[in-house]
This record gives C-alpha cells, structure tokens and sequence, in this order.
C-alpha cells in the first residue's frame, strides 16, 4: 500500500491541475502524492512534473476507460475542463458526463470539480438584456459546467464544488490587458461598469485547491468560490499603473460594444462581463477572499500579481 494518497490531476500541465500538482510535490510534508494525468506525456510540462515526483499517466479526457483507468487505486481526483479548447459547452458537459460516472465506478473519497455558476438561474434564456449563445447559453463556458454539478450530485460523488474567478493571467495570455490608443495612452477596456469583480492568479487556484483537500472530506458538499481580491475597472487600471509606470485609463464600455469587437469569444466573454457586472454582489460573496487565503496563506493580491508579472504584459 502506498504511503500517501493518490490524487489523479486532471488538466496537470494546465493552470489549475498544474498548480494543484506542483504544490503537492513542492510540501515534502504532504499526505498526498500526484498522478499527473495529460494527453501528451512527453510535453516540457509534463517531463517537469514526472522531475519532481509526479507518476505522469496519459489520458484524453473524452475516453471514458482512459479516465478510468487513471482513477484506479486513487483516493481523490481533481476534474477540470478546458472550454477555450473547443468553445463548446455541449463538449464540457460530456466530458464532465464521463468524470462523474469514472469517479463512481472508482469509489473516491475526495473530489473537487472545478465549477461555475450556471448563470441561467439569474438570467433567463427568455431575458434579452443578453444574447443567448449556442441556442441554450448565455455564458456558455459558465452555463456548461454549472449545469454538471448536478452530474456528481446525482451520482452520489463525494465532491466539492470549487469556482474560480476572472484570471490576471488573462491579462498576458488571452489579450485582455491594456491596449495603447491613437492618443498613445493605454487603456484597459472591460464591460463590468462601476463593480467590483473578483479575480485570481491563475497559480493560486491549485493551490486553493490544495488547501480543501488538505481539509479533508469535511469540505465534501460545499460550494467553495476563490478569489485574490475583488476590484473595479478604476482600481486594476491604477494598479497597472505603478507597475507599468505610465498611465492606464479603464475603458468602461458597454458589453453590447465589447461583444461588437469581433474576435473569437467575443459575445462570450462580453456576456460574462456583463454578468460579473449585474451580479458583483452575489458572486462575491461566493468568493470568499479571506477564506480563499486560509486555504493558501500564500494568497497574492493584484499588486502582488503585478509585481511578479507585469512585465509579461504585452502593451
């Protein structure tokens, strides 16, 4: 038997999986060891992770036996889904379809899916202050994987439901940081008004969720949001700006407009800042920040985001 309990990460060379499996391997106290599971073994990801400790198996999470079998013996599994990979919500809900049935089959103890609210049951499909998206959504990377929750319910999955917040990262990798205007002032262009809206870096959320499974199956059946710290438009554009050191101006565009620009996800993502903007006050009680930090004392702040990475910005 072994000395500590196998976690199976899904998503491990991702953001969330990875952060989750490199702070398992990084405490050489943990009661927890990493089966690292990707789709590609031989990744520099990858290889980084079997280095450190990680038994590293290969799976597509569209195979049902392949998630099966990476299931096998572990006491506990991370379920994470990648809608930017195929911008399909119908796809997430299969691939969550699969998640659950494999982890009743494998009798687990401990699961956390990583989740979002199914923003729905706050804005009809029958409301048209927001356009439906791929005939049933209004955020569809959201609707998706809120409408699986009951997936794991149902088959009775001792699970945590665990919902992330908007990505800093964001800001570097997917093109949402301050772009430079004819006038030559940068201006960070987001559609969420005068609300606060919670966010995180993206190395924090493993780590979050690191500490519910620390915590142990006492955390089975709750909801758990994290969050860094949650900002207006005003405040990050004047974080930006210490750290960039020049001006950021926020941008504080319709979300009509922003779904407008044309680039892919576009309607999404302006549905999603609409809806952080009209429900700041429900998601952000969901998104605990100080809990988010007892879970991970190493929590950062935006400025601390910002002091690591701002140089990463592409402006």
């Amino acid at each position: 038997m072994p000395s500590t309990k196998i976690l199976t990460v899904f998503g491990a060379t991702g953001a969330q999986g990875g952060g989750l499996a490199r702070a398992i391997l990084q405490d050489q106290d943990s009661a927890f060891s990493v089966r690292a599971v990707t789709r590609n073994p031989d990744s520099d990801k990858a290889k980084e992770l079997a280095e450190l400790g990680a038994e590293v198996v290969t799976a597509d999470i569209d195979d049902q036996q392949a998630v099966e079998n990476a299931l096998q013996g572990a006491y506990g599994a991370f379920f994470v889904t990648f809608f930017w990979a195929h911008y399909s919500a119908e796809k997430e809900k299969a691939e969550a379809a699969i998640f659950a049935e494999a982890a009743r089959k494998a009798d687990l103890k401990h699961v956390i899916w990583s989740t979002l609210e199914d923003t729905r049951t706050y804005i009809p499909l029958t409301d048209e202050r927001m356009p439906t998206l791929q005939d049933k959504y209004k955020v569809p990377h959201f609707d998706g994987k809120g409408e699986s929750d009951k997936l794991f319910i149902d088959a009775g999955i001792p699970t945590t439901f665990m919902l992330a917040s908007f990505y800093w990262d964001n800001f570097i990798h997917f093109g949402s940081g301050p772009k430079r205007g004819e006038d030559g002032v940068l201006a960070l262009t987001m559609p969420i008004g005068d609300s606060r809206m919670a966010g995180i870096a993206a190395e924090d959320v493993g780590k979050c969720a690191y500490g519910i499974f620390t915590k142990g199956t006492g955390m089975v059946g709750q909801r758990i949001g994290i969050a860094g710290e949650q900002l207006t438009g005003e405040e990050m554009a004047a974080a930006m700006s210490k750290a960039l050191g020049e001006r950021v101006v926020y941008n504080k565009v319709p979300a009509d407009v922003y779904r407008g620009f044309g680039f892919p996800g576009a309607d999404e993502l302006g549905n999603m800042f609409q809806f952080y903007d009209e429900f700041a006050k429900e998601l952000n009680k969901t998104r605990d920040v100080n809990f988010s930090r007892e879970l991970n004392p190493e929590l950062l702040s935006f400025e601390q985001w910002l002091n690591k990475y701002a140089r990463q910005i592409p402006i």
